[in-house]
């Protein structure tokens, strides 16, 4: 648990450790041809995949061309409704869609679309979006509550802004305000020369915590366990009880470096199970059997699966 002096204490400068840049980590990367799974394991908790995109059609292809082209090959192209059938019916609890708008004037529509998506199908835990600083950003988000929407999704790289620019502050304290979590993709990683921005120069563990304590009514889950700093989200998770992490492609072994399992135990109720589905190069199941063969207890496993998404949207 956090306290008001550990509070006090800035995580320490990351620059001179090495990076997926120093490790020669270039993008574009290779599919995988690993084996998945028909559905989930027997027996266990019930799953929450919290990191899991919708978007119109025309969207998600133009994000396929993309990650073709500059990220990896996508496995599963497949559409908002076939997404969801393909994980509900594979045993998947609940899922949490995200998407993200990319110029102004986006995100009202991608909004309307996702709560659509979720009234359809209550087992969705539609997330709403804003690009930060177009105008009428705190209307464009009390509108998504309003319609239902129990979160928000931004993205550094892809809306290429820093977490401690002063026109995010509208962003945060409508989230406060409403009480809905913030999903913030403000890791510097996984990047790409070919956004519009540079991930290291627009993100760091430093900057994040100047959120958190900025905002500390704030509930801000960063995706990727903060990829790649992270020892250093580790330490901010020990520091602010404002934040949570979440798992997404850190622990699928794609990207050679170790698990950060530091990241995952220092406070598991803190930890999200997420996939990036459908955007990944991998078997759909692959990062759940790394979990899996950690051997956390049932308490952990229970809630880094499913319940600590649950209690963090009120689901």
């Amino acid at each position: 648990m956090a306290t008001d002096s550990d509070a006090d204490v800035p995580v320490p400068c990351l620059a001179s450790a090495p990076t997926w840049r120093d490790a020669g980590i270039r993008m574009p990367m290779p599919a995988l041809q690993d084996t998945e799974g028909p559905r989930l394991p027997e027996g266990l908790p019930p799953v929450v995949d919290a990191h899991v995109h919708l978007f119109p059609d025309r969207v998600f292809d133009a994000v396929w061309r993309w990650f073709d082209q500059y990220g990896w090959p996508i496995r599963y192209k497949l559409h908002t409704r076939q997404v969801v059938s393909f994980l509900l019916s594979r045993g998947v609890h609940r899922v949490v869609a995200l998407h993200y708008a990319h110029r102004p004037g986006m995100a009202r529509a991608l909004n309307a679309y996702v709560a659509e998506v979720a009234r359809e199908e209550p087992r969705v835990l539609g997330l709403a979006t804003v690009l930060p600083g177009e105008p009428d950003a705190t209307a464009v988000l009390e509108e998504a509550f309003d319609a239902g929407l129990r979160g928000v999704k931004i993205h550094c790289h892809v809306q290429c802004f820093s977490p401690d620019a002063p026109h995010l502050h509208e962003v945060y304290a409508a989230c406060a305000k409403a009480g809905r979590p913030l999903v913030m993709h403000a890791g510097r990683e996984p990047s790409s020369p070919h956004y519009h921005c540079d991930t290291y120069a627009l993100c760091a563990a430093e900057r994040v915590e100047r959120v958190l304590k900025d905002h500390p009514t704030l509930k801000l889950c960063v995706p990727h366990l903060g990829a790649d700093e992270f020892d250093a989200y580790a330490r901010l998770l020990e520091r602010y009880d404002n934040l949570w992490l979440d798992t997404t492609m850190a622990l699928a072994g794609y990207f050679p470096v170790p698990i950060p399992r530091r990241a995952l135990e220092v406070r598991p109720e803190r930890i999200l199970y997420g996939t990036d589905f459908p955007n990944i190069p991998y078997a759909w199941d692959r990062e759940l059997r790394t979990m899996l063969g950690m051997k956390w207890d049932d308490a952990v496993l229970a809630g880094i699966l499913g319940q600590n998404a649950l209690q963090l949207y009120g689901a």
